[in-house]
């Protein structure tokens, strides 16, 4: 599995962190999250998978939650992982990232998680904001169509 950011520090222990995180495409506009804490970044929406949940509940929940959009057509289109710091939860996590593509169906409410901001933008404005796998992901997929 690929890895990308920082090497993880031997001398710690990582949780296992699974997680779903979604390209959300109409036509050329990417809809994204931008993310207050613990660092200020636009970020794929998406986040953990919570116990009893499989992968494509959680991607719907996440997205909910980050964005306010329901979600169509998910396509699983990879994974990787990364190695950091979650001072939401005082942990180091490894987190398993699975990335899919979906379509942003229906703006239904306002995003439900504290901290983050939805954006609407177009693809190449997205290739300069975000980075690491959510690059790698995005740059790959938007070669494709």
């Amino acid at each position: 599995m690929r890895r990308f950011g920082k090497v993880p520090n031997l001398g710690k222990k990582y949780a296992r962190r699974p997680g779903v995180y979604a390209i959300l495409t109409r036509g050329d506009q990417i809809l994204l999250t931008y993310q207050e804490e613990p660092d200020f970044e636009f970020q794929l929406p998406g986040g953990g998978i919570d116990k009893g949940e499989n992968s494509i509940q959680a991607l719907h929940r996440e997205v909910l939650e980050e964005t306010g959009w329901l979600i169509s057509k998910p396509r699983f289109l990879g994974v990787y992982k990364r190695f950091v710091y979650m001072p939401e939860y005082k942990m180091h996590a490894e987190k398993i990232c699975k990335i899919y593509h979906a379509v942003p169906s229906l703006k239904t409410s306002n995003l439900l998680e504290k901290g983050h901001t939805a954006h609407i933008m177009h693809s190449h404005l997205a290739l300069r904001l975000i980075r690491g796998g959510d690059l790698h992901f995005l740059e790959n997929h938007l070669k494709k169509i």
